[in-house]
């Protein structure tokens, strides 16, 4: 590739994609060059058209249960994903880096003091230990999130209260390091590039406490107890595939648009518009689209529905 100032530079990875859209007619509107994980970096941000896409199963619908036990429960019978936890499988080699960055001369700025190339050295292996954590997490949800999206054509997950969640000092650093947020924040735009779309569900609703086949709901389930057993019809079922079911379902009292009459069940329809230009998929931010809220009532439950329309 050929930059300003800096000349023609030969990349590490394929650039065959990007020669391939500037064929046909794409314009690259910038290149950003930035240092990170001890390498040089170079981001394009390409115009294009993105072609309209179906997913493989236009007609389906998915579940998904996000957990820290098991990072993501499904519906459909499909083998779970389990939670690799790579920052606390690297917590310990973390540690030792620290201790050794700690036992050097580092920088002072109260007395002008200049780190030393010893500290300079174990500083830098700390960060590539952790950026390396960051990128197995990265990838990990870029592939659980771009096979659902192009396989499925609706996918229902839960409106988790992340924020709330890491409050709990027990729990932020599993929670931090799953990635709910990230799951959910790529979901929202591969279902659009993709031709799906992505239904939330209530923070509120109980898809644990509801049995998925005569919908009774407990009034407790204490996070120890794994398996949901039913009083009323005896189902005995995992309690995370249980939930994942009750997510799915969802979408039967879905009335298909965003209209006043939809019905989801304390949920909210959010439709995910038709992806915009975009080429190779990183973990850079994707601007939300404008939307209009509009609040109604609800013909089964009386409560309010929170409408989300796409613009």
């Amino acid at each position: 590739m050929v930059l300003p100032v800096l000349g023609r530079i030969k990349t590490h990875e394929r650039v065959t994609k990007i020669a391939r859209l500037l064929t046909e007619g794409a314009r690259i509107a910038s290149a950003t060059v930035r240092w990170q994980e001890g390498r040089w970096h170079v981001s394009f941000t390409v115009h294009t058209e993105r072609p309209p896409a179906t997913p493989a199963r236009p007609v389906a619908v998915i579940g998904v249960d996000l957990g820290i036990k098991t990072l993501a429960v499904f519906s459909d019978g499909r083998p779970p994903i389990a939670n690799p936890r790579h920052l606390n499988n690297a917590m310990r080699k973390l540690r030792r880096l620290s201790r050794a960055v700690s036992r050097k001369h580092g920088p002072d700025r109260r007395t002008g003091q200049k780190p030393s190339q010893r500290w300079r050295r174990a500083n830098a292996a700390r960060n590539r230990a952790e950026h390396r954590v960051a990128a197995l997490r990265r990838d990990g949800i870029h592939q659980l999130t771009t096979s659902l999206a192009r396989t499925y054509g609706t996918i229902v997950v839960e409106d988790l209260n992340v924020a709330g969640m890491i409050r709990n000092r027990r729990l932020a650093q599993a929670i931090s390091d799953a990635g709910f947020g990230e799951i959910r924040r790529q979901l929202a735009y591969k279902t659009g590039w993709h031709g799906g779309r992505l239904l939330v569900a209530s923070r509120w609703f109980p898809s644990s406490k509801t049995c998925s086949s005569c919908g009774v709901v407990k009034a407790k389930l204490p996070l120890r107890v794994r398996t949901y057993v039913c009083e009323g019809c005896g189902l005995s079922m995992d309690r995370d595939e249980n939930a994942a079911h009750n997510l799915a379902s969802l979408v039967e009292r879905t009335v298909a648009g965003s209209g006043p009459e939809t019905i989801n069940g304390r949920g909210a329809d959010h439709k995910t518009p038709p992806g915009g230009a975009g080429g190779r998929e990183t973990s850079t931010p994707h601007r939300a689209p404008a939307a209009r809220i509009r609040r109604g009532p609800s013909p089964t439950t009386g409560e309010s529905l929170r409408i989300l329309e796409t613009q």
